[in-house]
């Protein structure tokens, strides 16, 4: 017993390939070790080469961090039409046995396994908890509203037999503002596509979990964490708001002086940052309108410009490099009509740099989960322009329930145009309706200081955790 008691309790995190996921997932990491004094190990999944930026997060990581690569899966016969949560789920799945290798000779010989946590793509591995008796821990890098929607989909999908963007009425989740069925995830808006059996199978996973890591805060969804805590039928497991996590260190290298130089010579508050991720992109129509709207606008802006895709608009999921130049792209005398007052920067910013800038003023963005909890945190108002994923159901959150964004009205064919571009950006940088979401952003941005402070919601509800883990 005495042996037992000497080796540390190790963590154990599983993270799905891409970005996404990993970022939260290391910050998390870092809190464990930093404030509890855990071991923390990553064990990666991949099939292929890992990308550049992925490197940068592990090897950024504290050397108190450890980090295994399994071996990679071999995916070369999918078809590239594979939808990417089917691919990133056949990525972890034939992972399985080599963690179980990982576990059995290197981790459980050292040290005390308690608890193995996943995002929502690693949930098979919990049969892997099972056999070595350890705890399994869900950590959810989205929303509670997106949350939600995993306990709350079977039921749905039991319900109803249309396409969820046909129901007659909003889907009504616990606690959160209502979702029109073609604003609900990506994924699931054609039921006979394989990634909504995917996500549907996913989503039952979920309740096998011991207990749910969500990157989130009280303050921010008040409704629907609440509703969390009051349990029911469809919520048995325990729930933890640990959120905002945000990328913080060394994740910015690169030669962001160019762009962090120009805004340090532009008036305060004064800039608007375009950016859509690292795999969003827009069809060459949809670019053509926005640098017309940016231009029209007559406000500063920064915009992390990709090449268009005539593809789906997450083309660049796995690969956010490309090959063809994307300022070829752009309309016909824009970058010398716009000198000064824009600049534009090919496929990466700093972005929590910029967003920290005195200068920055408005973000518009897909609304990724991570970027909008960065804005949050450094509290920049936004315009909201979804792209995929829970993008669409992230943005009615943000403009009907918190906020703190605008969001700019497609035309039928589907294109933001020019003139509502230019109108939105207006809106934002100098109109009522801009000095509102400002002031709720700011309200937002003290509460999320809070959360996080010693005493704050988010450090108790990881004391909790971190506690069931050490007894275990």
């Amino acid at each position: 017993m005495e042996e037992e008691a000497e080796k540390a309790t190790q963590i154990v995190i599983l993270p799905s390939p891409g970005m996404g996921h990993l970022i939260p997932l290391a910050e998390f990491a870092k809190r464990l070790v930093l404030y509890h004094h855990f071991s923390v190990t990553f064990i990666i999944p991949w099939d292929g080469p890992l990308p550049k930026a992925q490197k940068e997060v592990l090897h950024s990581l504290p050397k108190t961090i450890n980090f295994v690569l399994l071996p990679p899966v071999n995916l070369d016969d999918l078809s590239s039409d594979v939808p990417p949560e089917v691919r990133i789920r056949l990525t972890v799945a034939p992972c399985l046995p080599s963690l179980c290798d990982v576990l059995k000779k290197d981790l459980s010989t050292t040290s005390r396994l308690s608890a193995l946590v996943v995002d929502p793509f690693g949930i098979d591995a919990f049969e892997v908890a099972k056999e070595f008796q350890v705890l399994s821990y869900l950590f959810f890098p989205g929303p509670a509203i997106s949350l939600w929607l995993f306990f709350y989909l079977p039921k749905l999908d039991e319900m109803y037999s249309c396409e969820y963007r046909d129901l007659p009425e909003p889907v009504k989740l616990p606690g959160c503002v209502p979702i029109h069925g073609s604003d609900l995830f990506h994924p699931i808006q054609d039921r006979k596509n394989e990634a909504y059996s995917c996500i549907l199978s996913l989503c039952r996973g979920v309740l096998l979990a011991d207990g749910i890591l969500l990157n989130s805060f009280m303050d921010l969804e008040p409704g629907a964490i609440k509703a969390f805590m009051e349990g029911g039928e469809l919520c048995t497991q325990p729930i933890y708001p640990v959120g905002p996590l945000i990328r913080t260190g060394s994740g910015d290298e690169g030669d962001p002086n160019e762009c962090l130089k120009w805004l340090d010579d532009q008036p305060d508050g004064s800039v608007v940052f375009v950016s859509f991720g690292s795999g969003g992109v827009l069809s060459p129509g949809q670019l053509n309108e926005l640098a017309f709207g940016l231009e029209q606008s007559e406000q500063r802006f920064l915009w992390v410009i990709r090449s268009p895709t005539r593809k789906s608009v997450q083309a660049n999921f796995f690969n956010a490099q490309s090959i063809e130049d994307p300022f070829s792209y752009l309309p016909k005398g824009f970058l010398e009509r716009t000198k000064g007052r824009g600049l534009v920067v090919p496929s990466w910013a700093p972005q929590i740099q910029v967003l920290n800038h005195g200068s920055t003023g408005g973000f518009l963005t897909h609304c990724g989960w991570n970027s909008t909890l960065e804005s949050i945190v450094h509290g920049v108002p936004l315009i909201a322009w979804p792209l995929f994923a829970e993008q669409r159901m992230n943005a009615v959150m943000l403009v009907e329930d918190m906020k703190v964004a605008l969001r700019p009205k497609e035309r039928e064919d589907g294109i933001i145009g020019q003139e509502e571009i230019a109108k939105v950006v207006r809106s934002l940088m100098e109109g009522e309706e801009g000095q509102s979401v400002r002031s709720r952003m700011r309200e937002l941005k003290d509460a999320a200081a809070r959360v996080l402070s010693e005493e704050g919601s988010s450090t108790l509800s990881l004391s909790e955790v971190a506690q069931k883990w050490r007894t275990h």
